[in-house]
């Protein structure tokens, strides 16, 4: 009789508007390789229609944020954060992976390609080792595609190539060129081909596969049905893109996500663990859990009983990181360097566990435990989440 009560009683100041409201969706726009000053009137685009579709679609508006860092947004995905995201093929790919599903796309594919002089004796990926690279930033799709492929060829950009210069924007990479700083440089096929088509005296020598242009994906159990917004959007779709939505499925993604997996499979000095349940035996025999991610990921879900040691990553995403660009504080460890510990963060393609670990095992620390798969294959597992 109570239980009915209080829902009486609720209902009826949720009708008085004594309740809060339900929460809006939360919603994550990073506008991909755009000029910064495109940035924002991109979103602004992006907000107004995924605002309007969630109405449609029966949701109570929109929490919208805007990104430029796909490396967190990864992380959010995996972490679950947000309800809808819009973004670059590789954030959307990644959040596949762990609970999302592809609803529409821009019609433009992206593809990375390397580009050199007309003149120039490269003719081909091979012949582009040990040259000096320019490249964009390290969140871009162009570069997350290039190291993916040097990577998946057991190798580092660092290794392949005698030295890389970086900037934010890819036109600038045709000036590096032009003034001889580089010898081969990495862009995107559409800014290549406006380059070609303006005349400039350059040449394609490789190129990656395609990958979906900017895409949205909805978290499974979000607050509206995936078949709802996906026609709710398209109605809508004229304001962001003249072109017809395109229909994507998780297969469009099967290339840029299997990129994803950037991390070694072995660290030296440290156990690798990516079975959830190895875990928690050891957690039950004893081991403490240094979760690596940020507060918000954190507060979305971890293992019980974990203790939040962000790694603040600044340094590439590849073995011959820089540690010195990097945060980790070691006091909030244990200071017993025999206790058995174990790093994790957001699966096999986050690296801050990677990097935790082999600052762990520099710092002394004998029994350190790397979960590769982290957070995201213990929630998968059906494994008690803290909250």
């Amino acid at each position: 009789m109570k239980d009915w009560v209080h829902a009486l009683c609720a209902l009826v100041l949720a009708g008085a508007g004594v309740l809060p409201a339900l929460a809006q969706p939360r919603v994550l726009i990073n506008p991909g390789d755009q000029a910064e000053g495109n940035r924002l009137a991109v979103f602004n685009a992006w907000e107004g229609v995924i605002e309007a579709g969630l109405r449609k679609a029966g949701a109570a508006g929109a929490q919208a944020h805007l990104s430029g860092d796909a490396t967190a947004d990864m992380g959010a995905g995996r972490a679950h954060v947000y309800d809808v995201i819009v973004a670059p093929a590789p954030t959307v790919g990644s959040a596949l992976r762990h609970g999302y599903v592809p609803l529409l796309g821009v019609g433009e594919t992206a593809r990375a390609v390397l580009v050199t002089g007309a003149d120039s004796a490269i003719d081909g990926w091979s012949k582009s080792r040990g040259k000096r690279l320019g490249l964009p930033g390290q969140d871009s799709v162009v570069t997350y595609l290039l190291r993916g492929e040097v990577q998946a060829g057991n190798t580092t950009l660092a290794q392949q190539y005698a030295s890389i210069y970086q900037t934010r924007y890819q036109d600038a990479l045709l000036v590096c060129l032009q003034l001889r700083q580089c010898d081969v440089v990495a862009v995107e096929r559409s800014v290549a081909q406006k380059w070609l088509d303006g005349g400039q005296k350059v040449k394609i020598v490789w190129q990656s596969r395609e990958v979906p242009g900017l895409a949205v994906a909805l978290r499974k159990g979000a607050p509206v049905a995936a078949d709802a917004l996906r026609a709710a959007l398209a109605d809508a779709w004229p304001r962001v893109d003249e072109r017809p939505a395109a229909q994507l499925s998780a297969r469009d993604f099967d290339y840029v996500a299997t990129l994803g997996y950037f991390t070694p499979r072995v660290l030296a000095g440290a156990t690798l663990v990516e079975d959830p349940a190895q875990v928690q035996q050891l957690l039950a025999n004893g081991a403490h859990y240094i979760d690596t991610r940020n507060d918000e990921e954190f507060a979305a879900g971890h293992v019980p009983g974990a203790v939040l040691v962000p790694y603040v990553e600044k340094s590439a995403k590849d073995p011959g990181y820089d540690a010195r660009q990097d945060a980790f504080d070691l006091k909030r460890l244990s200071q017993d360097k025999g206790q058995a510990l174990i790093f994790g963060c957001n699966g096999a393609e986050c690296w801050k566990s990677f990097k935790a670990s082999h600052a762990a095992l520099k710092a002394g620390y004998k029994q350190v435990y790397w979960f590769r798969t982290g957070f995201p294959a213990w929630r998968d597992a059906g494994l008690k989440v803290e909250r």
